[in-house]
C-alpha cells in the first residue's frame, strides 16, 4: 500500500488508538481515584528510535516529556528483550516529578525491536515528607522515593525486588501495588496492538506510516509557525514563592520566528529556586510545544515530528533547568501553567485576534493523608478553574485547563473512599476577568475532615492575578483557608498544615482574565 492521504489517516487512527486502548485499560484497573476517576495519566507509542508517532488524548504537561522518559530508558540499556518492562521517575532522568511513574515496553517483530509503549501515571504517594508526595521541600529526597531506569521485568520475569522496593515506599502500598498493574496491563495491550497492526499490515507499511506520519506533523507545525508575523516577542510573568517564602521568581522568555521556524528562550529566567518550583527542561518544552499546537486551526497529530521546527533554550542552573538534586515537585504542576502564561503573553503580541487571555494559571494541588483508625489513607487532586476569554468569546468556567487535562474527582467517590466530606462545591461567581468577553469564573470547594490528617496545598495566581487582553480586566485571584475553630485563617499558595477531626480547608480557585474593552459589549 503506497502512503497517501487516505492511508495516512488510517495509521494515524489506528496508532492513536493503541494509546487510547491502553488508557482505557489503565483506567478500569487502576485503584485510586486520582487514575481512575481524575484519569492523570497518558499513554503514547514511539519508534525503536525513541520518537513518538502518537499520544492518546490525555494530559498535555505529558507532550514533551514522556518522550524524554523513553530516551532516558533506551540510553540506560544496550539491549532490550522481548518481555522487557522498564520503570523509572527520576526527573532528572527522563521524568517530570516523582509522583508520575513510567513504565516503557518494547515491542518486537520478527527479533527485530521496532517500537515502544509507553504508560506514565501520577500515583497518589510514593513516600517523601507529607502524604501525597506533594511537600514543600528543598531537595529531590523529600519528595518521595527516587526511581532510576530500572527494568521491572526481564524477559517476562518479573524483579519482585524492585516492584516490592517501590510498593515499599508509599503510604498506601496496596493501592500502589494495584495501580502499578494497572500500567503493567495497559503496556501489555499497548504491546498486542502494535504486532496486531504489524501483522496485518506488514513490518515495513506500518514503518513506512510512521515515519510519514512523524513528516505530516511537522510539515503542519511549520505552516502553523509560516502564519505567524516574523519577528522577535518577549513577555515576563513570574511565580510567587516556592514553599518556603513568598518572592518573585520571574520567567522571561524572547520568541524568534524567523519563516517556519521558532526559538523560544528563556535564558532571562530566575535562578534555581531554594524550594519546590524548579522544572526540569523536559517541563519547559512540553509546556512551549503546546502553546505551539494552540495556534493551529486544525488538528495535528502529537507526535516527534510537531516538536522538530520550535527549538526551546533554557539556561542551565535556572529554575527552568535546575541541578540536581533541586526540588521540582510542582515545577510539574505549577511552574508548566506559568510558562504557558508567559509564552502566550509573548505570543499575544504577534497574534491579537487569537490568542486567549490567562486562564487560572494554577493546577491548585490538595494533598491529604492521615490514619482513619488503624487504616492509612492518602488522596492527591486538582482543581479546575476559570479560562480566558478571547476574540472569540468569554472563557469557560470551573474548568481544568492547559497543562492539565484531567477530570474533577466526584464528590460521592472521594467521601466514599475517604474519610473526608466535601461541604460546597460550586462557581465562584463573578471571579473571571470583565471585559467584552468576560473570562471563566473559578470554583469554590470546601472540605472537611472526619479524620486527623495532614494536608498540603500547592498553587499560584493568590498574588498575582490572571492578565486580561486587548483592555479586558484581570481575573480575581484564588485565595486558600482553614477553618479550625471561628473565622477562616487565609493562608499562602503553599502551604502544609496538621488537622483534627472537623476541621476544614476551602480552595477557591482564580478566575480567567477578560478580553476586550467592556464598553465594546455587543447588545
Amino acid at each position: 500500500m503506497p502512503v497517501d492521504a487516505i492511508s495516512l489517516e488510517v495509521f494515524k487512527n489506528l496508532f492513536e488508538a493503541a494509546a487510547e486502548e491502553m488508557g482505557v485499560t489503565l483506567r478500569r484497573a487502576s485503584f485510586s481515584p486520582n487514575i481512575r476517576e481524575r484519569l492523570d495519566f497518558s499513554c503514547a507509542v514511539f519508534d525503536a528510535e525513541a520518537r513518538m508517532i502518537a499520544q492518546a488524548a490525555h494530559i498535555p504537561v505529558h507532550l514533551g516529556s514522556m518522550p524524554a522518559s523513553v530516551a532516558a530508558a533506551v540510553a540506560e540499556f544496550e539491549e532490550f528483550f522481548p518481555g522487557d518492562l522498564v520503570v523509572l521517575n527520576d526527573p532528572y532522568r527522563g521524568g517530570t516529578h516523582l509522583p508520575d511513574i513510567t513504565m516503557i515496553s518494547p515491542v518486537f517483530a520478527g527479533g527485530e525491536l521496532c517500537y515502544f509503549v509507553a504508560s506514565r501515571a501520577h500515583h497518589a504517594d510514593v513516600g517523601g515528607m507529607t502524604p501525597g508526595s506533594s511537600p514543600l521541600s528543598t531537595e529531590l529526597y523529600q519528595e518521595g522515593i527516587i526511581i532510576p531506569p530500572v527494568k521491572l521485568r526481564l524477559s517476562g520475569w518479573m524483579n519482585e525486588g524492585a516492584l516490592d522496593l517501590i510498593v515499599a515506599n508509599s503510604r498506601n502500598p496496596a493501592e500502589r501495588l494495584g495501580d502499578l498493574e494497572a500500567q503493567m496491563a495497559a503496556n501489555r495491550i499497548g504491546e498486542q496492538r502494535l504486532l496486531d497492526m504489524m501483522v496485518e499490515h506488514g513490518v515495513e507499511e506500518t514503518a513506512e506510516h510512521a515515519s510519514a506520519l512523524l513528516a505530516y506533523s511537522r510539515r503542519m507545525t511549520q505552516a502553523v509557525i509560516a502564519g505567524i508575523p516574523d519577528g522577535v516577542y518577549q513577555y515576563r510573568d513570574a511565580m510567587e514563592g516556592d514553599g518556603q517564602n513568598e518572592f518573585e521568581i520571574p520567567i522571561q522568555v524572547g520568541i524568534e520566528v524567523r519563516g517556519e521556524s521558532m526559538t523560544v528562550d528563556f535564558t532571562g529566567s530566575a535562578p534555581q529556586a531554594p524550594g519546590n518550583v524548579n522544572a526540569a527542561p523536559a517541563i519547559v518544552r512540553s509546556a512551549t510545544w503546546y502553546c505551539v499546537r494552540l495556534m493551529a486551526e486544525e488538528d495535528i497529530p502529537v507526535n516527534h515530528g510537531c516538536f522538530q521546527p520550535v527549538e526551546v533554550i533554557t539556561r542551565e542552573g535556572s529554575f527552568l533547568n535546575p541541578h540536581f538534586p533541586a526540588a521540582v515537585v510542582v515545577g510539574n504542576t505549577e511552574t508548566s501553567q506559568r510558562i504557558v502564561d508567559t509564552v502566550l503573553g509573548a505570543l499575544a503580541q504577534a497574534l491579537p485576534e487569537i490568542v486567549p487571555a490567562a486562564s487560572l494559571g494554577t493546577m491548585n494541588n490538595f494533598a491529604v493523608g492521615g490514619y482513619d483508625g488503624e487504616a492509612q489513607f492518602v488522596y492527591y487532586e486538582t482543581l479546575g478553574g476559570g479560562h480566558g476569554a478571547s476574540s472569540r468569546g468569554a472563557g469557560l468556567s470551573g474548568r481544568h485547563c492547559h497543562m492539565t487535562n484531567t477530570l474533577n474527582t466526584p464528590v460521592e467517590a472521594l467521601e466514599y473512599s475517604l474519610p473526608m466530606r466535601v461541604l460546597r462545591y460550586h462557581l465562584r461567581e463573578g471571579s473571571g476577568g470583565a471585559g467584552r468577553h468576560r473570562g471563566g469564573d473559578g470554583i469554590v470547594r470546601e472540605y472537611e475532615m472526619l479524620a486527623p490528617a495532614t494536608i498540603t496545598i500547592n498553587s499560584e495566581r493568590r498574588l498575582r492575578a490572571p492578565y486580561g487582553l486587548k483592555g479586558g480586566a484581570p481575573g480575581r485571584c484564588g485565595v486558600n483557608a482553614i477553618i479550625r475553630r471561628g473565622d477562616p485563617e487565609i493562608v499562602s499558595g503553599k502551604h502544609s498544615a496538621n488537622l483534627e477531626r472537623g476541621d476544614r480547608v476551602i480552595v477557591e480557585t482564580p478566575g480567567g482574565g477578560g478580553w476586550g474593552d467592556e464598553s465594546q459589549i455587543d447588545l
